[in-house]
This record gives structure tokens, C-alpha cells and sequence, in this order.
């Protein structure tokens, strides 16, 4: 499901739901609410004023880890009773009286095709005619197990592809409820095996040998079970007593687990995967079952097929049997982008670069989560034109931008907005701010994270040590595990959430709760993540990351080209008037959008963002033609007003030139909100050079790309790498990419020259040392460059291309410390300094933003909020508590002071607030709480206005004694002892300013 807001489209309020949440305490804790994750951290509790998802989980003592959501299934654990799910052929529904069972009716209108559910009986309990919910008892890659218990119990397990409804009885028979009097065509009371016919539909009734059945004759059968608990039944293709002989082999044998597992062969550019079901006989020895295949599986099997089909919203479905299939997929590649080789005027080019650069800021609207992301792609799609026109100053100035805003966002400390907080409840990480269900249904979290990744990707690739697992690496790794955990032992997440392995494609929708199942709009959103995904793990070396990306992209391109573009005209029904469908449900396929009734909205969406993994819209030319022949044709015009640069690009794949034409037609047009004129004048004429997708070569590098223009094959590839490398294409071509670096056969492009540190000197000294960095390629002005000692940026007195003084930062502990420099054009290796210890300079530590105590005072007064106690009582006990933190101290205990403070608050008009404070010491930096002392509250009074809270309070508790620091750590803590509302605590204020919180030790 995609909530697309567009800027001007009114839509929807989504409800939001009150939550309770379990708080997960993962390693790493850096206090009760924050995890540290390298550089960056995330909460553990729900930020103030936010909303996250419903704290009732519908599952059973068995389900344990994270729960999964995004599913054909999903309503199941959001809701008493499910809404209608999708498992192909059937559908079903969980019930107050048991599990609705159809097989879909298909038909369709000019605007939609349906495969409708309608009820041909409900699978029930003879001894229950209701039951307080239904509830999740186990899960696989593409089944789920339902349980129904009122004192008797029900379970059932159904699945993607599977014919069959396997299920168990305690306390009572399987009792058949149908929509009419069923057909008896094969059997009678005395047979355990029933073939029936309702509604126009056949189905197997597959009792225990020796059971028996009574109601026939009538619109209820029940099943005796003969003392055995099983029972199941199946969708028959025919009514056929060959048919259901076939189907009776495989009627006892129970799946019980699904299995899909992937593999990529870079030297065929081939992904494998294997579809596998574990099975329990209940009756003799059979194993396996009969799986009902999707187009994009059977028409990319070898395996044998039986004569056995059914028809689904997704077209025809095919059969075979066993234990397991395999699937083989071509890799077709992806780029990071195209390669500098259009005839392009470089001038104007540049000046659309400029444009971009000389913003006043990149951010142009909403910071959630999703478009904020889309403004991070931008400026990543942006970089490596950038450097491709040699525009240092825009390179310098994306490469900050994109560097601080995912720093800033991946980093919770103790804000409210633009931080990740983990629902260890459901087992899922929310940025906020949140948008479009993101929060409480966990709508879109592969569309939104996607264009974080894909920025982070691009980061990486000019600077490593930002991508570093101890630097940002790990919470970027962390967002890709929230949307497609890919290793099955972490169950801090669920398995590939958003991506069903069955279906072949994601889904959107959290909690899936439709009468048509889940759906997704977005295809090409989906696919932007999984491209972010393998540009990310080929950039950090993840290889597991990478290949996760691999699969789910060629897999889902393959079902795109099946279920949303319909590229062989074989899947869509007659009377459904477009070449197109633009969403796609468990029940349906609809031309129509969430946001817009717009044909450009509708045919857009599916296309953006375009970047240079994108190509596989234009795998097929003529069908890219026609689709935009046909949505010209409904509009009357190709001259778009809404996203013609995305038309334009996703012409460019078939028709570059003609493209160029209505590109040159339109010079005042709007950019899509995620593009820049930049882009797309490159995109367009690199694309005329290079000419239309290849799809008939392959490489055997993940990154890379074939065309074709008229007899001329074009070779692309890029090297993430710090050595050359060698592509190697199928048809023997090979191609010498250079590191860092995209080369094709029409010219090869490097970036500039990247920073390297010869020496330091001196090359160790105390805090505040200047310190002369000397090497070359470090530019002729610092610019927005950086000096960084460890991941702390140091002061610079002076810089020039071959030398910079730098002053070692007073925050960094004794010992040794990498120092690097970074500028437009890469990271440079590191350079060890050490730092060694020094007298204090003062013993006043002033409060700062961002959770930081220093020595030195702010410059510009702000507040911090500190969370309410919500009418509970916590004095002497932190709790959601604002932390604020020094390390690296040397100093000597002076016994002729104490600890002294000022912290100035503020509760408004809050009636009873108490604010509380803790001081913690350690003395060695190791993480032990070596003396720790705790004030008494602070009675806040309910006037607007700073006051000025005190040790004069008084000491409450205190535990450990003072010793002299080496390297030393101090925290302060504060936090609501009682009261119903938040209280704000004033932070960061200058000596000009004010009412400076700060806190005295005794230490000189």
C-alpha cells in the first residue's frame, strides 16, 4: 500500500492508534532509552508525542522474535478475525465460526481485473459455533497456521500455491458449513474421501481412512474423524475422479514448513532458488505435495509440470509435485549511474548543477521519513554527475549534505523527531517523523528506507570510513535488516519483511487490513531498495547484503514484467482496457493510484525514481513504447504537465532522442519532487549514446549494464573497488574498469584524485595541540573538507593542498586515535596520533545539545525536552531520563570541593512536576560507576519561566568514592520523579545568553 501524499493532493487522515510497547535491551545500550550502533544510536523507547503501532499482537505462546508484517497474511495478527487473505488458488478468511474457503471468482471491468473472494463453505468445529479470535501458531516463508480455541481447538495451516487447507481437531470434528447444498460426485457417508462441487467449483474432502460423514444432502457435512485429530481439503482443477485420486496422494502428507533459498553465480550472472516444503505424513509414507505455481516461477523452472492449472488474478498458475522447485533468473545488472557519454552541452549541464548547489537548502519540504528520503536521492542521483563535470564545489557540498542529514537522522540521542526508535514488540524500527502508516500500521518501509540506503550507498562509495561499522555502517545495515532482514538467526527482525518470497514481489501494507488482501502500489519504489541494497553491500564489501539485493531485484523485476506491465500479454483478463496495471492487490489489479486519478499519476508512479538501475523498463522496447503510446493516448497528449521528467527518462530507454526532443520542447518545466533538471539533461543524452538495454549479454560483476544502439553493443561497468578490475561479458568481451570508477566502451570516467596523509607532527600530545597533517591532494582551501581525529572533527587553523594545522579536540580520551582527512574527492587512510593526558583547564562542564557535556559553553540557547513521569513516582530511580555525557578527562580529585550544579528548567504550567538529577563518575573510562550521587527533586512551580535547580536541593543518595581521573568519564542525568507533564531543560546557552545549565566537579 502506497499513502502517496502528493503536494497537491488532499487525501486521507490516517487513525491513529493508542499503543502499549514492549522495549527491547539490546547490546550496546547506551542508556535506558538509547542503543549506540557505532556513531550513531537509535531509542528504545517510543519518543514523546509519537505514535507507534498497536500493542496487541493476535499469536500464540509459539510465535516468539519479531513478528512479521507486510504479509498476504497480516491482518491475522492485527485483528481478532482476519481480513479476506490471498493464499493462490484459494482464498480465506479467519471467522468468528472458523475459516472462510473460496476459489476466487475472476472477471474484469475496463479499469480493474478481480479474482473475488466469495465464500464457498467455512472449515468449522462441530463442538464450537464460535470462538474469541483467531490467533498466528506458526509461520513459514509462504504459509501460516491459524488456531481457533474456545476449550475445543481448530488449527489450520494454508499457504501461496498450495491447493490443499491442511487441519487438526481437539474437542470436536471438522464441521463443513456451504454457501449451498454442495454436489456429491464422488463418494458417500461411508467414504472418508468426498468429492463436492459448489458454486461452480470442485473440491477434494479428505477425511481419515475409516471416517465417515453426515449432512450429505444437505449444506452441512461433518466429518467423523475415526478417533484420528486430521483432516484437509483441496481446490480441485476438474471434477474428475482421476483428479482426485491425484490429489488424495498428497491429502495426508502436511506441510509444515516452507523454505525459499537463493543463491547468485556472478560467472553466469544467474540467481537460483529453491522453493522447498517440509512435510508430516499422517496417513502412510507419501511426502511432498502438489504447489501451484505464478507465471514468473513456472515460465523460469525446468522441472516437470502436471497437466493440473488453475486461474488466479495473476493469470494462469501451473502445477507440479514434490518437495521442492528451483527457478533460475538472469541478473541483468545495475549502475550507480550512467557513464559521462552523451553529446550534452558540459556548460549547461554544469549550470543545472549550480542550480542545485546554490539552494539555500536541499531539504525543500517534509522531513519524514519519506521525503526526506526522496530529497537524499536527489542529491545521491546528483553527486556523480557532479564530479563528472568537475564541479568540486557541488561535490563538496552533496556529498555534506548527504553526509550530515543521515548522520543527524541516524543518530536518536534525546530528540523526539528525526531518529529511529525499535518496537521490540513487533520487532521493527520506525523513523520519525513518520508518514503514510509508517508508524502504526508499519506501512512502505522498504519505499521510505529505500532512498536512505541508496544515499548512504553513494557515501560510501566516496567516503569508507563514514560507512564503517563504527561509524554509520551499522545503522544503515540496521534500517535494510528492518525492511529485508536478510539473516534468518537475527530475530530482532522478521525474515525479508516487505518481500514475499512466494508472490514474487513485496507488499506495502503493514497490517493488511482490506477485503481485496495486501497490496502494493510503488513497484518501482521497491525495486529503488533493493538497488540501494546491492550498491550498498558491493560499496562495504557485505557480499550477504549484496546478494539479498540481487535476489529480491531480479525477482521482482520478474513479477513486475508479469503483474504490473503484463510485458507478454498473457495475465490480464479480457475487457480490461490497459496495457498496465498500476496496483496490484491480493484480490485485484486496478488502474488507479491512492493519491491521484491523474493517467500521469497512474502510469507515473510505477516508473519513479529513474536512476541508473532502472533499466529494466526498458527491457522490452516495444512494450516500453506502447506503454507510453497508450498513455498518451488516454490523456491526448504526450506533452506531460505532471512528472514529465519521469516520461521523458522512461522514454529515453526506447526513444532517447525523441525524449531529448520534448526534454528541449519544455525548458520551464517542474522537476519531480525527487529529481533535478541535472539528471535528467545527463540521463537523456547518455542514454542516446548508449542506446537501448541488452538484455542478450550478461557480465560477471553485480555491477554493470549491456546496450545496444542499432549494430553497436555498448559494454558499462563499475568498480566499487580500491584496485582495477576486469569485466568479463558473456560474449566474450572484457572491459578494464579502473577503481572507483565507471567504464564503458565509449570512454571511461575517474573521479578526482583522492587525500593522502604522509605524516603528523608532532604525532602525539595532549588535547588542544596544534598539529600539522602533511600529504597531498588535500585541495588548495578547506572548503567543507574535514580533519577528523577518530570520528571526532578537529579544529583547522590553516590548509593548503600539501598541509594542514589541525587542533587535536578537547573531547577525545588518552590514547591512540586515527587521524583522517576527507574532502570532495574520498577519505584518506588513517594516521595514528595519541593523545595523552593533561591538567585540567577548568572543572565546569556546560549542558550542550545533543547529549553532550563540555568545557567549553554553547553558543545559542535551546531547551531539551525531559519526558513526564506520567503520574508514576520515580525520585531516586532514573526513568526516561535526558543524558548528557564527557569522556577523556585527566584530572586530579581536589577533597576540598564537592560536586556543584546549575541546571535551569522549566514545566510551564504544569502543576506538581518534580525534576531529579544523577551525577555519575568513572574514573577510568571503563564503564564501571565508580562514585555516583543523587540529588533530590526539584518541585518545578507551574509559571512560565527558567528556574534554577541546585545541589542546594540537597544530596538524596550517594554510593562509591572520588579518586583521580585518568581518562575519566562523567554523566549527569535528569528525569521526572513525579508529575504528569514534561518539563523543558535549557541547554547550550552562551555566556551572552545566560542561565547557563552547568555542572561543577571536584577535580583540578
Amino acid at each position: 500500500m502506497l499513502f502517496k501524499k502528493r503536494k497537491w493532493t488532499k487525501f486521507m487522515t490516517l487513525t491513529a492508534m493508542l499503543t502499549s510497547v514492549i522495549l527491547g535491551s539490546l547490546a550496546g545500550q547506551a542508556s535506558a532509552a538509547t542503543v549506540a550502533v557505532g556513531a550513531g544510536s537509535y531509542t528504545t523507547t517510543l519518543p514523546a508525542g509519537q505514535t507507534g503501532p498497536q500493542g496487541a499482537i493476535y499469536k500464540t505462546s509459539n510465535i516468539t522474535g519479531a513478528m512479521p508484517t507486510n504479509d498476504w497474511w497480516s491482518s491475522l495478527a492485527w485483528k481478532a478475525y482476519s481480513d479476506v487473505m490471498f493464499p493462490h488458488p484459494l482464498a480465506v478468511q479467519a471467522k468468528t465460526d472458523g475459516l472462510g474457503i473460496g476459489y476466487p471468482v475472476q472477471s474484469a471491468s475496463a479499469d480493474a481485473i478481480f479474482g473475488a473472494y466469495a465464500n464457498d463453505f467455512t472449515l468449522g468445529h462441530s463442538a464450537q459455533s464460535s470462538f474469541p479470535d483467531t490467533r498466528v501458531d506458526a509461520y513459514s516463508d509462504w504459509t501460516v497456521s491459524m488456531l481457533w480455541n474456545n476449550g475445543g481447538t481448530m488449527r489450520v495451516t494454508t499457504g501461496h500455491g498450495l491447493p490443499f487447507i491442511y487441519s487438526t481437531y481437539s474437542g470436536g470434528l471438522p464441521k463443513l458449513s456451504f454457501s449451498a447444498v454442495p454436489t456429491v460426485w464422488s463418494g458417500n457417508a461411508s467414504s472418508s474421501v468426498l468429492g463436492v462441487t459448489v458454486n461452480g467449483h470442485h473440491y477434494g474432502l479428505f477425511g481419515p481412512t475409516g471416517s465417515t460423514w453426515t449432512g450429505i444432502g444437505s449444506s452441512t457435512l461433518t466429518n467423523s474423524l475415526n478417533g484420528k485429530s486430521y483432516f484437509s481439503v483441496a481446490v480441485l482443477p476438474d471434477n474428475t475422479a482421476a483428479t482426485l485420486a491425484a490429489y488424495k496422494q498428497y491429502a495426508y502428507s502436511f506441510v509444515t514448513n516452507t523454505t525459499t533459498s537463493y543463491s547468485y553465480q556472478a560467472a553466469s550472472s544467474q540467481v537460483s532458488t529453491t522453493y522447498a516444503v517440509t512435510t508430516q505424513a499422517m496417513e502412510g509414507t507419501q511426502s511432498g505435495t502438489i504447489m501451484a505455481l505464478y507465471p514468473h516461477q513456472w515460465k523460469n523452472t525446468s522441472q516437470s509440470l502436471l497437466p493440473y492449472t488453475y486461474d488466479s488474478v495473476r493469470g494462469t498458475m501451473k502445477t507440479l509435485s514434490g518437495s521442492s522447485f528451483t527457478t533460475n533468473m538472469t541478473y541483468q545488472g545495475i549502475l550507480p549511474y550512467l557513464p559521462a557519454v552523451g553529446s550534452y552541452n558540459a556548460s549547461t549541464l554544469n549550470s543545472y548543477v549550480e542550480t542545485v548547489r546554490t539552494e539555500p537548502n536541499h531539504t525543500v519540504g517534509s522531513t519524514d521519513t519519506y521525503w526526506l528520503g526522496k530529497y537524499l536521492g536527489r542529491i545521491a542521483n546528483l553527486l556523480p554527475i557532479a564530479q563528472q563535470v568537475g564541479n568540486t564545489a557541488a561535490v563538496s557540498n552533496f556529498q555534506s549534505y548527504l553526509e550530515s542529514t543521515l548522520s543527524n537522522n541516524l543518530t536518536a540521542g534525546s530528540k523526539t523527531n528525526n531518529l529511529f526508535y525499535y518496537d521490540g514488540n513487533w520487532g521493527t524500527l520506525i523513523g520519525y517523523p513518520a508518514s503514510y502508516g509508517s508508524n502504526d500500521q508499519l506501512n512502505d518501509h522498504h519505499f521510505h528506507y529505500g532512498y536512505w540506503v541508496r544515499a548512504a550507498a553513494e557515501v560510501a562509495l566516496n567516503n569508507p570510513s563514514w560507512a564503517s561499522n563504527g561509524q554509520y555502517g551499522d545503522m544503515v545495515n540496521l534500517l535494510i535488516k528492518d525492511f529485508a532482514n536478510w539473516e534468518r538467526t537475527d530475530t530482532r527482525f522478521p525474515y525479508l519483511r516487505n518481500f514475499d518470497p512466494y508472490a514474487g514481489h513485496s507488499w506495502a501494507s503493514g497490517n493488511s487490513e482490506f477485503a481485496d488482501g495486501n497490496n502494493q502500489e510503488s513497484s518501482s519504489e521497491s525495486i529503488n531498495a533493493w538497488a540501494a541494497m546491492i550498491l550498498w553491500g558491493q560499496a562495504t564489501g557485505n557480499t550477504a547484503i549484496r546478494d539479498a539485493g540481487i535476489y529480491m531485484y531480479t525477482t521482482e523485476v520478474n513479477a513486475i514484467n508479469e503483474y504490473w506491465f503484463n510485458t507478454d500479454g498473457a495475465n490480464f483478463k479480457p475487457g480490461y482496457n490497459h496495457n498496465y496495471s498500476s496496483m496490484i492487490w491480493g484480490g485485484k489489479s486496478v488502474y488507479a493510484t491512492w493519491f491521484s486519478a491523474d493517467v500521469q499519476a497512474i502510469r507515473g508512479i510505477n516508473i519513479l525514481p529513474v536512476t541508473a538501475a532502472s533499466a529494466y523498463l526498458g527491457y522490452k522496447p516495444s512494450y516500453s513504447a506502447s506503454f507510453i503510446s497508450q498513455a498518451a493516448a488516454e490523456r491526448g497528449s504526450n506533452a506531460w504537465s505532471m512528472w514529465p521528467d519521469i516520461f521523458w527518462e522512461y522514454q529515453a530507454l526506447y526513444d532517447a532522442s525523441g525524449a531529448i526532443s520534448l526534454f528541449n520542447a519544455n525548458p520551464n518545466y517542474t522537476p519531480e519532487d525527487g529529481e533535478s533538471k541535472a539528471h535528467t539533461y545527463s540521463f537523456l543524452y547518455n542514454m542516446q549514446a548508449l542506446g537501448q538495454v541488452d538484455t542478450t549479454v550478461t557480465a560477471n560483476v553485480p555491477t554493470y549494464g549491456v546496450f545496444k544502439k542499432g549494430s553497436t553493443r555498448n559494454y558499462v561497468a563499475y568498480n566499487a573497488g580500491s584496485t582495477a578490475i576486469t569485466a568479463v561479458f558473456s560474449d566474450g568481451t572484457t572491459l578494464s574498469v579502473p577503481a572507483k570508477s565507471v567504464a564503458s566502451t565509449l570512454g571511461t570516467v575517474t573521479p578526482p584524485t583522492g587525500p593522502s596523509i604522509s605524516s603528523l607532527s608532532p604525532a602525539s600530545g595532549a588535547v588542544g595541540t596544534s598539529v600539522t597533517v602533511s600529504g597531498s591532494n588535500f585541495g588548495a582551501a578547506q572548503g567543507t573538507s574535514t580533519v577528523k581525529f577518530g570520528s571526532t572533527t578537529a579544529t583547522v587553523t590553516s590548509w593548503s593542498n600539501t598541509s594542514i594545522t589541525a587542533v587535536v579536540p578537547s573531547s577525545l580520551p588518552a590514547g591512540s586515535v586515527n587521524v583522517t582527512v576527507t574532502t570532495s574527492a574520498g577519505t584518506s587512510g588513517s594516521a595514528a596520533f595519541t593523545v595523552t593526558g593533561a591538567s585540567l583547564g577548568s572543572n565546569i562542564l556546560y549542558v550542550r545539545s545533543g547529549g553532550a557535556l563540555n568545557f567549553t559553553a554553547g553558543t545559542s540557547a535551546a531547551g531539551d525536552t525531559v519526558a513526564a513521569a506520567g503520574g508514576a513516582n520515580y525520585d531516586g530511580t532514573p526513568h526516561s531520563e535526558a543524558t548528557y555525557t564527557i569522556s577523556g578527562i585527566t584530572a586530579t580529585y581536589d577533597a576540598t570541593k564537592s560536586t556543584a550544579f546549575h541546571l535551569f528548567l522549566d514545566s510551564a504550567a504544569n502543576v506538581g512536576n518534580g525534576l531529579q538529577m544523577q551525577i555519575i563518575y568513572d574514573f577510568n573510562g571503563n564503564g564501571s560507576a565508580t562514585r555516583t550521587e543523587t540529588y533530590n527533586y526539584f518541585a518545578t512551580n507551574d509559571v512560565t519561566g527558567w528556574e534554577d535547580y541546585s545541589q542546594g536541593s540537597g544530596l538524596k543518595s550517594s554510593a562509591g568514592s572520588f579518586a583521580n581521573m585518568n581518562n575519566g568519564k562523567v554523566t549527569i542525568k535528569v528525569w521526572s520523579a513525579i508529575g504528569n507533564g514534561s518539563s523543558t531543560l535549557r541547554v547550550n546557552a552562551s555566556s551572552a545568553n545566560g542561565q547557563q545549565s552547568a555542572v561543577t566537579i571536584p577535580f583540578k
